[in-house]
C-alpha cells in the first residue's frame, strides 16, 4: 500500500503489471536496436510500421494504436519513459489490481491515437494544416497514469529528484498538463493535442471502469446478462406450464422468478 503523505523519491516494487509493462517496452526497444544492426534501413521501416500514423492508420494500419507506445528511438526517452512508468504504475499497483493498472494505461495510449486522428481529420475538415505526426513511446499512457494519481491521489507528495523538494500529486499533474497545454502553441501541438488525449481518456477510466479491472467488469457484465436470460426462460417457460396446466383443469401459480406457488405452505413438494 502506497503511504499517504510525504513520500522520498523510491521506486515500487517491481511486480505484476509493472513488471510487464516495463519489460514488454525495453524487450521492444531492444529488439529494434537489433534489427538497426541488421539493417538500418529495415530498423526504420519497422518502425514506421508501427510507429501510429493517423494517414496510415486510416487506410489500413489497424494495429498502430496498440503498438506505438512500444516503439523507442532514443536511450535517454527510453530510460525516462520507463523509469517514470514503473514509478507511477507501481504507486497505483498499490492499491488497485494489475487488471485495472493494465486497463488504464492501455486506455490511455489509445485515447492518445484517438486524439491524434480526431485533430488530423479536423484539419483536412476544415481547412488548416496541423502539421505532420507521427507517434511513438508510452508518453501517452504515462500522462493517464500521472492524472489517475493526481486525481485519487492528490495530497501524496513526491520529491522532485533531484532536488530535495516535495510537491503534491494533483499539482504535479497540474503543472504538467499547463507544459502540454502550452506546447499546443509551438511546433509540436498535434503531439500535445494528443497527450490531452490520453489523460482525458485516462479519467474516463477511473470514472467509469470497475475497480477490479475493465476485462473482469465486462466478464462480470457478460454473466450478469446471461444469468438474466437464462431468467426470462425460466419465467416464459413457468407461463407455458401455467397454461397447460389450465387446460387439464388444475391451476398451478409460479412467482416472478418462474418458481412454484403451493396454496399450501407446508407443502414439502413445491420446487425451487
Amino acid at each position: 500500500m502506497p503511504r499517504i503523505g510525504s513520500t522520498p523519491f523510491a521506486f515500487p516494487e517491481f511486480h505484476g503489471a509493472t513488471r510487464r509493462l516495463v519489460l514488454w517496452n525495453l524487450a521492444a526497444y531492444f529488439a529494434l536496436l537489433l534489427a538497426g544492426l541488421v539493417s538500418t534501413a529495415n530498423a526504420g521501416l519497422l518502425a514506421l510500421s508501427f510507429e501510429f500514423t493517423p494517414g496510415l492508420f486510416l487506410h489500413g494500419g489497424l494495429w498502430q494504436p496498440f503498438t506505438y507506445s512500444l516503439v523507442h528511438l532514443t536511450l535517454l526517452g527510453t530510460l525516462f519513459e520507463l523509469l517514470s512508468l514503473w514509478f507511477l504504475a507501481g504507486f497505483l499497483e498499490g492499491t488497485h489490481s494489475s487488471n485495472w493498472v493494465m486497463g488504464l494505461y492501455a486506455a490511455s495510449v489509445v485515447g492518445t491515437a484517438i486524439a491524434a486522428v480526431a485533430i488530423y481529420e479536423c484539419s483536412h475538415t476544415l481547412g488548416f494544416s496541423a502539421g505532420a505526426i507521427s507517434l511513438y513511446g508510452c508518453f501517452g499512457g504515462i500522462f493517464g497514469l500521472l492524472v489517475a494519481i493526481g486525481t485519487l491521489y492528490g495530497d501524496v507528495q513526491f520529491m522532485l529528484f533531484p532536488l530535495p523538494i516535495g510537491i503534491k500529486a494533483r499539482y504535479l499533474a497540474v503543472i504538467y498538463g499547463l507544459i502540454t497545454v502550452a506546447m499546443l502553441f509551438g511546433q509540436q501541438r498535434m503531439y500535445a493535442f494528443a497527450q490531452l488525449g490520453g489523460a482525458l481518456a485516462g479519467l474516463f477510466y477511473i470514472h467509469m471502469a470497475p475497480r477490479r479491472g475493465l476485462s473482469l467488469g465486462l466478464s462480470e457484465r457478460w454473466y450478469g446478462l446471461r444469468n438474466r436470460y437464462y431468467r426470462w426462460k425460466r419465467r416464459r417457460a413457468a407461463r407455458k406450464f401455467e397454461v397447460y396446466m389450465r387446460s387439464q383443469g388444475r391451476t398451478v401459480r409460479f412467482d416472478g422468478q418462474g418458481r412454484q406457488l403451493d396454496d399450501d405452505p407446508d407443502d414439502k413438494k413445491r420446487w425451487n
